[in-house]
């Protein structure tokens, strides 16, 4: 049984897992950067480990390093969180060698997964419905003009490798597409070492819906329903919620049930994410995996009862899931808004020391948050600070909790997105459930600089 496990990750989702670990009588080791030396996930551990300078790559990054402390506090395990080496097929099998326990899916899936390509390749043998698109990477930019040529624009450009919405570009002109390609190409090369891209339809007014599963090492799979998560920027989430206010009964299952044959299709075990995109007329196509814990988990937590990085641990355990599909079911309904130390105008980071922090409180409102007042935001990492959860016994109760907690969110020092968050749930589009893709472009005008 896992008795101590490193953190290889920081910010809230580090304090989150801790907290989980604390709950299970688990010991914990967190590793720190020299920007994360006064961190609250450090404080949070039982050890805390540094293990080198600000910038990713020294740092959270450095598989060996990280791997040495394990060994050094005998960590039983590891949990990467998300980012960073959560998805790194090497990781995993540094750790398996090295046998610490690697709180994740086995390298070989991560490997398959990870390759956008290759997952297509493996949807579409499993019949799970996929964008139509390119079946191998595109080589330059006058390849990628052919075939976009063949499906009609506007195409999908997409990195094969990675994710964050980085080497993703809407194309809707032959112009467009090839300064998108060598842009992008190029920028994905050097977000992930690999440039290779490839193409897809571009399914206009679409909705992002994801299917939480957790899998054992047993061959037992389910799902924990679904995720709304079209409000997006730049092609990253903003606002999630569960369950989707869009789709209806019939199409919840079978988005579920798709995402089980998908996860056992692979042999997947621990918790992982379908992704789908849902066109006007209610058809779905698979978009990717996430083979890790999403930042969105909570909501799916507020609405089952179920925690899922407790789950992922017990399965890490080589335990059975506790639980059937029959015993999973919806109750009331949660939306999370990440905040983010960004102009709201921009969308640039805005990095600075945080002179004042008071968070939301009241029942039903939870905070995951990574900073307190007298915190520096550094330039050397995501911007998103925070996540503020709500939870209501249906849609309405839980926007309502939202709009009050987001008042009493308050930051002062530093730039934030809650302006635009609290424009955001008063748009009737959103309120009548409404959220695609495009939602943020479509409605959304700046008109401040936020806090």
């Amino acid at each position: 049984m896992i008795k101590k496990v490193l953190i290889a990750n920081r910010g809230e989702i580090a304090r989150r897992i801790i907290r989980t670990c604390k709950q299970l009588g688990i010991q914990t080791v967190a590793v720190y950067s020299d920007a994360d030396q006064n961190a609250l996930f450090k404080k949070d551990a039982d050890e805390a480990y540094h293990i080198g300078p600000s910038q990713v790559q020294q740092s959270y990054l450095q598989l060996d390093s990280i791997i040495e402390v394990a060994k050094q506090t005998n960590a039983d395990a590891i949990h990467p969180g998300y980012g960073f080496l959560s998805e790194s097929p090497a990781f995993a099998e540094r750790c398996r060698e090295e046998n610490i326990i690697f709180i994740g899916p086995e390298a070989d899936i991560l490997r398959l997964m990870g390759s956008k390509i290759e997952a297509r390749k493996a949807m579409i043998e499993a019949g799970v419905p996929v964008i139509p698109g390119t079946d191998r990477a595109v080589g330059s930019a006058e390849e990628a003009l052919r075939f976009a040529e063949k499906i009609g624009y506007p195409v999908m450009l997409k990195a094969s490798a990675g994710g964050g919405g980085i080497g993703m570009e809407i194309a809707h002109s032959a112009d467009g597409l090839k300064k998108a390609f060598e842009n992008n190409s190029k920028r994905a090369a050097s977000f992930f070492g690999d440039g290779a891209m490839f193409l897809e339809k571009h399914i206009q007014n679409s909705r992002h819906i994801e299917v939480q599963i957790l899998a054992d090492q047993h061959n037992h799979t389910i799902y924990l329903f679904e995720r709304e998560c079209s409000i997006q920027r730049r092609n990253q989430k903003v606002l999630e919620e569960a369950p989707s206010p869009s789709i209806s009964e019939q199409l919840r299952e079978q988005l579920g049930r798709t995402a089980v044959i998908a996860a056992e299709a692979i042999h997947y075990s621990n918790a992982g994410t379908i992704e789908f995109l849902v066109d006007e007329s209610g058809k779905f196509y698979f978009l990717e995996m996430n083979t890790r814990i999403q930042v969105e988990h909570p909501v799916t937590e507020e609405i089952t009862g179920v925690d899922i990085v407790k789950e992922q641990i017990n399965i890490a355990n080589n335990q059975v899931l506790s639980f059937k599909q029959e015993e999973i079911a919806i109750k009331g309904h949660a939306i999370e808004v990440r905040i983010y130390a960004e102009d709201p105008i921009r969308f640039f980071p805005s990095p600075g020391k945080i002179t004042a922090l008071e968070l939301p409180e009241g029942k039903d409102v939870r905070n995951e948050c990574a900073v307190t007042s007298g915190d520096t935001v550094t330039p050397f990492y995501d911007p998103m600070i925070a996540k503020l959860i709500v939870y209501g016994e249906n849609r309405s109760e839980a926007i309502d909790k939202l709009e009050e907690a987001l008042r009493q969110f308050n930051i002062e020092g530093i730039k934030t997105n809650i302006l635009m968050l609290q424009e955001i749930i008063t748009y009737e589009a959103f309120l009548k459930g409404n959220t695609q893709t495009s939602f943020l472009s479509k409605y959304y005008q700046p008109n401040s600089g936020g806090k």
